[in-house]
């Protein structure tokens, strides 16, 4: 009898372990199998950023991104950024919304502050795919909103300063998509007006 449960002990042993390589387990496992495929990915929140993927298909995945996610849809710029680019989206997190003056972001999802939304939001994009190399110091960056924001390097980190002086610190630079690039920030950038 002990032949018989030591013979089932291995079986059981050997398929536990056949499943343990055969399914992935975590992000990371994830992450690999990603860069097996060829398609080297950079992670955002807990998730894997896939090139050939767009902004908004990646962008749904980061759990650092959802308020992020849902002012987008609230301002009706899905299609926007799931369409052929290239864009350079500076998009900030969770905790850079948080920043904001208590009630702000409740405010600008509501219909009647779409216009408002709309303004913020195309103010993180520029037009072209702009990697970090690019992001030289003291360069102009034309938003699709039409003002400009200013790179600022400095102890060898890029900052990307806004229209009213404000800073904000890219943390996760070069998350390539199918139809541009995105840079994650810490710091919500605000337009002039």
């Amino acid at each position: 009898m002990s032949k018989r449960i030591a013979l089932f002990s291995a079986a059981f042993g050997a398929l536990a372990l056949t499943a343990a390589v055969v399914a992935p387990v975590s992000a990371q496992d994830k992450m690999m199998k990603s860069e097996m495929s060829g398609e080297k990915t950079v992670m955002v929140g807990g998730a894997a950023m896939f090139p050939s993927k767009n902004i908004i298909e990646n962008a749904v995945n980061s759990k650092d991104h959802t308020t992020l996610v849902a002012a987008v849809k609230a301002a009706g710029l899905v299609d926007t950024l799931s369409g052929k680019g290239p864009f350079t989206v500076f998009a900030p997190t969770n905790a850079a919304f948080g920043k904001l003056p208590a009630g702000t972001v409740e405010t600008l999802v509501k219909p009647e502050s779409k216009a408002t939304l709309t303004k913020i939001l195309t103010y993180h994009v520029v037009a072209g795919k702009m990697e970090a190399a690019s992001l030289t110091d003291g360069k102009k960056l034309k938003t699709v909103e039409g003002d400009d924001l200013t790179v600022k390097l400095k102890d060898g980190k890029v900052w990307i300063v806004d229209a009213k002086g404000g800073t904000s610190m890219v943390t996760i630079a070069n998350v390539n998509q199918s139809n541009g690039v995105i840079h994650v920030v810490d710091t919500v950038l605000m337009p002039k007006s």
